[in-house]
């Protein structure tokens, strides 16, 4: 019988090379998906994945497809394989993985079905149609699968699952694990055939033993450069507690530390040294704003080395990475990974194969949830059934970091259960927190007289004139305009209005000013709060949930080189957006009414995020768990719903454009000049990605209404003047409805 193609190439003369051997893909790929899956001990059904998958292409109608599309064989024009996909062959595969398995084959089914086009739903929705699986396997036959695909089949063993689901949703992520050994295996086997000098760039990084060797002497001259205060001498000890917490077992951990105590590094320390002694692959940093990762990746670099920190998240510049470190982004294939919150729990639920690559690279990792009280209340319940499997079946150990812990234990609250991550098991890694709290107490919260009371912008901006060094945090970008415009000239403006690298480079000003003598104010939503480091004399926050007070308060006297900064929390006449905002901005409300001690206690944070998601209308708006939960009898999961539905930033309801800012201008001329370059245009529109602003949906069609945006290549709009965005206020738009700017990806 004639070779079984997997994959043909031409090389740089444009002669065929020796085609990929389909028997040898299928050996490799499982080869490959059983090591994956060794972290979570179901090598047997990762193997038997890799031998089926693609199945489908040894019938001979597959084979002369390829052939014949490719030109491999033929006198017509050659074309890659790439081309080919048309054709379906991975249903083929799963139809036999349940002839062959029964009732376990469906749980290869799934995988083997969405190698190529993402997991499928079981049932058919609107979303899926006909590519249900349901369909797809009633539809499919094995008669033509090739005599030594089947023999394969008949070889392969299948144990039981290496653990009995404790619900629906664990059986759910442990297919989708499954998915994504087989979907990572089958793409570097097959990039190692197409392309094997670019293959030949991936895992080129130091083991864990080796960066922790660099940390230990980066920390050791680190200690000798540092000012001797007695912040830096409270951040050793915060140092050397998560040193010490690092010798127990794994599991789940939070580190609380107040605003300022370094937790960056000793968070790092804590990974390092557990990380080697329970012999995990790699740390994961899970951070909520791309202005805090640029931060944070840039003080790993510093610590570890620049070739072992990977980045991945929205706003990177392509230019900025080496090509290693784009590989390594793909699949996570790395010792640190430095990501954002909606990559990473959005990839959690995902049914895209590209997206789930990275998934078995969780397993056996110290994950980091940086800022952790900024999970989504709508999402909160799938998020923390996720993680505590994740903790109790993938060898991970959590790390719950924040200055504002949120309650996030399982409790029953009335005749309600909040299900969250199991009482009693999350380890504190400091060793006395309220003492730290005390000892790292630098400011002084001034409540206002009554919540009752409000104080119109022009107050405001009364108040913070009267300082030459401010910061002022207000709740909607809407009012931070307007406030901004009734201050003196010179006070910096700070909001989501402006892009990526404004902000970027509005901050590093800021920076700059606060080492001088010269005044200093800046007006600013949120967006600064979480990560950036500032320290300001004075701040004033307009009235919000007690996490964003408490983060506000961080930029004041963050070094402790004042006795005590002052924090002015007032109530503005412009309410907190509705919605989770406006909630936690009346929980605060109710908490402190009436009080006058301090408001920034841990049990008032406490009680503050237990009666928030109390609050809230579901901690799982969109039925995502429902979804992911099998029925008994047909394990019908509806993986490609739940996956469309679990979106951390509701996209139907805003647009990004690209404004004329800094590079902007120049890039869009390069994207006018390339529309016919599909690698030069993606490149191109990455790089944009820093120059572009997020707005709701009806100013966005104002702004096309007036023919102020053009849409410069299909979906991707630009302004079409630069007198739309302003260099002090960015982006001139006329809002009628407050953006909460939650998340800044």
């Amino acid at each position: 019988m004639a070779q079984l193609i997997a994959h043909v190439k031409q090389n740089s003369e444009g002669k065929w090379d020796s085609p990929h051997d389909l028997i040898a893909h299928l050996n490799n790929t499982a080869c490959l998906a059983e090591k994956f899956a060794s972290a979570f001990k179901s090598e047997n059904w990762a193997k038997t994945l890799g031998l089926l998958h693609d199945a489908g292409k040894s019938t001979e109608n597959w084979q002369e497809y390829l052939k014949a599309k490719s030109g491999y064989g033929y006198d017509s024009e050659a074309h890659l394989e790439g081309k080919v996909g048309k054709l379906d062959h991975s249903s083929i595969g799963a139809r036999l993985a349940e002839e062959k398995f029964k009732a376990c084959g469906r749980f290869l089914a799934y995988c083997i079905a969405g190698h190529h086009g993402g997991l499928p739903d079981f049932f058919s929705s609107e979303n899926t149609g006909s590519g249900a699986l349901q369909n797809r396997l009633a539809r499919t036959s094995i008669d033509e699968v090739a005599k030594e695909i089947c023999a394969l089949a008949d070889s392969a063993v299948l144990s039981r699952p290496p653990f009995a689901f404790p619900d629906g949703l664990s059986a759910s992520l442990w297919i989708r694990m499954l998915f994504s050994c087989l979907v990572d295996a089958d793409f570097l086997d097959t990039e190692a055939y197409m392309d094997p000098d670019k293959a030949s760039l991936r895992c080129n990084f130091a083991k864990i033993e080796e960066l922790l060797k660099t940390f230990r002497a980066y920390m050791q001259q680190f200690a000798v450069n540092a000012e001797k205060t007695r912040v830096n001498a409270i951040r050793q000890k915060i140092l050397q507690d998560c040193i010490d917490a690092a010798s127990q077992e794994k599991g789940i951990f939070s580190l609380t530390v107040p605003t300022g105590g370094g937790k960056t590094l000793s968070s790092l320390a804590f990974a390092l040294e557990h990380a080697k002694k329970h012999g995990h692959n790699r740390i994961i940093y899970v951070i909520p704003y791309t202005s805090i990762i640029e931060q944070n990746a840039d003080v790993f670099r510093r610590a570890l080395g620049a070739d072992n920190v990977v980045e991945h998240h929205s706003n990177l510049d392509s230019e900025d990475a080496t090509p290693e470190m784009r590989l390594a982004s793909e699949n996570w294939d790395a010792p640190v990974i430095v990501t954002t919150t909606v990559q990473f729990y959005e990839s959690l639920f995902s049914a895209k194969p590209g997206r789930c690559r990275k998934l078995h690279n969780i397993a056996n990792s110290v994950v980091i949830l940086d800022e952790a009280q900024l999970i989504p209340p709508d999402y909160l319940k799938p998020i923390l059934k996720s993680l505590q499997l994740l903790v109790d079946y993938y060898s991970v150990s959590l790390v719950i970091s924040t200055a504002t812990q949120p309650a996030l234990e399982s409790r029953q609250v009335g005749q309600e259960k909040f299900e969250g991550l199991t009482a009693g098991k999350i380890r504190e890694i400091i060793t006395d927190v309220d003492s730290l709290y005390e000892d790292l107490k630098r400011v002084e919260v001034n409540l206002p007289e009554s919540f009752d009371e409000a104080l119109s912008l022009s107050e405001i901006a009364a108040r913070c004139s009267q300082h030459d060094r401010v910061l002022c945090v207000v709740s909607d970008r809407k009012s931070c305009r307007e406030l901004h415009k009734l201050m003196p000239k010179g006070t910096i403006h700070l909001s989501a209005l402006m892009c990526g690298q404004h902000r970027s480079d509005r901050i590093t000003q800021i920076k700059e000013k606060l080492k001088t003598d010269e005044p200093v104010r800046v007006i600013s939503t949120q967006l600064v709060e979480a990560g950036v480091d500032l320290d300001f004399p004075v701040v004033y926050r307009a009235i919000a949930g007690l996490d964003s007070i408490a983060q506000a308060a961080g930029r004041c006297n963050r070094e402790g080189l004042l006795e005590k900064g002052e924090v002015f929390v007032f109530v503005s006449e412009k309410k907190s957006p509705p919605g989770i905002l406006r909630k936690a901005s009346e929980t605060t409300q109710n908490i402190l009414y009436g009080r006058r001690d301090d408001p920034l206690t841990r049990e008032n944070f406490d009680r503050f995020f237990k009666e928030l998601y109390w609050k809230a209308n579901s901690l799982d708006t969109k039925d995502i768990v429902s979804l992911l939960s099998p029925d008994i009898d047909c394990f019908g999961i509806q993986f490609r719903t739940a996956s469309d539905r679990f979106k951390l930033i509701d996209d139907s309801m805003q647009k990004a454009i690209i404004v004329k800012y800094g590079k902007g201008e120049k890039l869009l001329e390069d994207i006018r000049l390339n529309t016919g370059n599909p690698a030069c245009l993606k490149l191109l529109l990455r790089k944009l990605q820093r120059y572009s602003v997020n707005v709701y949906t009806n100013d966005f069609n104002r702004l096309l209404q007036r023919r102020s945006i053009v849409e410069v290549v299909p979906g991707v709009f630009a302004l079409t003047t630069s007198m739309e965005y302003s260099d002090d206020t960015g982006l001139l738009v006329d809002e009628n409805s407050a953006d909460p700017e939650s998340f800044v990806m």
